[in-house]
């Protein structure tokens, strides 16, 4: 690492956990022992600096990602407080995608947490080195070592405690450094003591754990192991170079533990960060691609500059894109590059960001995290380069939606105003969809879950002052033919005073036995009794009477029909009154029919733990999903299903409840099956 270089000093690191299990007084107590704030604020109180959202404020949770910056020991760190809730992973996702590092936070009590397992997979998916930070040690059942062994059972990397507890639950006061081997107190205040020696009580106990730290750590590392087995021990320096290497490399975990609440434990979590997590010099270079071919940028304020927006926020003010500088430098009144779309913007103000406070900078080089003001158009996911170093940057995964509602404006005089608010809403967050229903005129908002989509729906009402009524999307029905008639004759015949209408048909509509295929027309008259311009005409008429149906005016589809038989009259007969007689003919003819109520459906895939498949495949069942097999994969059951769209509403919740958030699942269309009787009546 060249530690002359001014990025050797920049961590850029995001907060990452279960909801509720501190990462947000993590963050905040960070800040508070940085010196960027002088009030250590409190989720209960709403006075946090990184949850300064409303609803943030009144849920007590996480929803959008806050980036803040800080500075601690000559370094200075980028900060990113993620979402936990499950909701909201693609705004972990997005912010994973230009981390350096991670603190990953765990509950003393509860340990590994579903949601901690989702989020250390994504981390795992992008290469993010993390250390643990086993909170609330304060809290009644606080277990440091039973948390440590839940990582290892639940997340599988080699966790590494460098801190031996000094009491426990209520009578925690400290920690002892394995390392430093001192012993660290915070007062009640929670102000930190002069390192002192291990006390008598814990001398032998610490020793023990050093000694199963140096056999760990040597057994893992190359280097280590050499020392170890010379010497027999591991001298500081190379236990703390080699828990580095593993930390970079993925193979360990380093873990610290205190109570962010009562401030115990932050400042060495700050060393510890600066210890082990990689500077922007310490990562790979960046990888692009342009005309089809691979090119590295190096982090280099000297380079072209290459840099990804991950964020942005669309206020009533401007639009303020975040940024990470992977090789360049960016100044104020830069005309950049938007290598996704090919179009050039002009960068207005840099500001470093403290969530939802801003200072001016002049420029920000490789390795920043910062937000511009001025571009109109780039998107997150959008990859900024200089004019004449075009690169496109891979930009981060967006999931799937899989809840969705119809929503309306409850004033007509409004539904403009929605619509650009909604489209303010998805260009802020990719995994929320808007898309109008051509069948049945709903405007629909899909996203992650419920409360993604009661959050969304609340932005309308209190950022945009909107009414709006929000309701399950109806189900597009199709109709089709179960048994069909043949031989069924229709006339029209029309006289009224002037030219007059005549068309005789003969038609035969008979089932296709798949709904896919749509409708099938063919004519079997001989000795030109229908001329052939009258054939078109009646086929056109059919594909009228198609779009609504005799059971509930849904398009009709699935079924042949044939034109059989028919006459003409001199002088009445026309192509309007042929293409008359196939509509209506056809219209009886589907009422003399037996017609079938088809409802869409889809294939879902469901991932759950193996103690969960009976009360899922229940739940399934109760919503008429057809279940098509069961398979393990990794010690989790996926669980193949055929269900009704309309059962799928709530479904995402319904599944997290029953599998404490570990089940996901995934769904695609495939079409249509008959619906139930009910459903006939409707």
């Amino acid at each position: 690492m060249r530690t002359t270089d001014p990025l050797a000093v920049v961590r850029n690191l995001g907060i990452l956990a279960h909801v509720d299990a501190g990462k947000t007084t993590v963050t905040e107590r960070i800040l508070y022992a940085t010196g960027t704030t002088h009030k250590r604020g409190e989720v209960h109180d709403g006075t946090t600096v990184t949850d300064f959202d409303p609803q943030e404020r009144d849920r007590g949770i996480t929803i959008f990602s806050a980036a803040v910056s800080c500075s601690w020991n000559g370094h200075r760190i980028n900060l990113i407080d993620t979402p936990g809730h499950v909701d909201f992973a693609d705004e972990v996702e997005r912010s994973l995608r230009v981390l350096d590092g991670a603190v990953a936070v765990f509950d003393a009590v509860a340990g590994v947490e579903p949601q901690s397992e989702s989020v250390w997979r994504q981390a795992d998916r992008h290469g993010v080195p993390r250390i643990a930070f086993v909170n609330k040690m304060d809290r009644a059942g606080a277990d440091l070592d039973a948390a440590v062994a839940s990582i290892r059972d639940r997340l599988h990397p080699v966790p590494l405690a460098v801190q031996l507890p000094v009491g426990a639950e209520d009578t925690f006061t400290g920690v002892v450094d394995l390392l430093g081997m001192r012993t660290l107190i915070w007062t009640d205040d929670g102000e930190a003591r002069d390192p002192e020696p291990v006390p008598d009580a814990l001398r032998e106990e610490a020793q023990r754990r050093r000694r199963l730290l140096e056999e760990a750590v040597a057994e893992l590392h190359p280097a280590a192991l050499e020392e170890f087995c010379d010497t027999g021990v591991l001298g500081t320096g190379t236990l703390t170079a080699a828990l580095r290497d593993l930390t970079a490399r993925g193979e360990a975990v380093v873990v610290l533990c205190g109570s962010a609440y009562r401030n115990r434990g932050v400042e060495p979590l700050l060393d510890a960060v600066l210890a082990y997590l990689p500077s922007p010099l310490d990562v790979p270079a960046v990888r692009g691609t342009y005309d089809g071919t691979e090119q590295e940028r190096a982090a280099d304020p000297e380079a072209p500059l290459a840099a990804l927006a991950f964020k942005v926020n669309a206020t009533a003010t401007g639009r303020l894109t975040y940024l990470r500088v992977y090789s360049g430098t960016v100044e104020q009144g830069d005309t950049v590059r938007d290598a996704t779309t090919g179009r050039t913007e002009r960068v207005g103000r840099i500001l470093r960001v403290r969530a939802d406070r801003h200072a001016r900078l002049d420029r920000a080089v490789a390795g920043d995290i910062v937000a511009v003001v001025g571009l109109k158009s780039a998107r997150a996911g959008a990859t900024l380069c200089a004019p004449d170093a075009p690169l496109v940057l891979e930009p981060p995964g967006v999931a799937e939606p899989v809840v969705s509602v119809a929503v309306e404006a409850l004033r007509s005089t409004d539904t403009g105003r929605l619509a650009q608010a909604l489209a303010r809403l998805a260009e802020e967050d990719p995994s929320l969809v808007v898309r109008a229903d051509a069948e049945t005129g709903q405007t629909v908002l899909s996203g992650m879950g419920e409360l993604h989509l009661e959050v969304a729906v609340e932005r309308l009402r209190s950022d945009h002052g909107l009414g709006v009524a929000v309701g399950r999307p109806r189900v597009s029905h199709r109709e089709t033919v179960g048994r069909g008639v043949s031989g069924f004759v229709y006339r029209h015949v029309k006289q009224d005073g002037g030219a007059g209408q005549f068309a005789h048909v003969v038609l035969d509509v008979e089932p296709l036995g798949d709904p896919e295929r749509g409708f099938e027309f063919r004519s079997t008259v001989i000795g030109g009794r229908v001329p052939q311009e009258y054939v078109r005409a009646v086929e056109a008429g059919c594909r009228d009477a198609l779009t609504e149906g005799p059971l509930g005016g849904h398009p009709v589809t699935g079924l042949r029909i044939t034109l059989t038989d028919g006459s003409t009259h001199v002088k009445d007969s026309s192509d309007t009154a042929f293409r008359t007689a196939g509509r209506l003919g056809l219209r009886d003819a589907l009422r003399a029919c037996a017609t079938v109520l088809l409802e869409p459906v889809a294939e879902v895939t469901v991932t759950v733990p193996q103690d969960a498949v009976g009360s899922v495949l229940g739940d399934l069942a109760a919503r008429r999903g057809r279940v098509g097999g069961s398979v393990t994969r990794a010690g989790a059951a996926v669980v193949t299903a055929t269900v009704p769209l309309a059962e799928l509403f709530g479904y995402a919740t319904r599944l997290r409840s029953r599998t404490q958030g570990r089940g996901t699942f995934t769904s695609r269309p495939t079409g249509y099956a008959p619906a139930p009787a009910p459903a006939t009546a409707r």
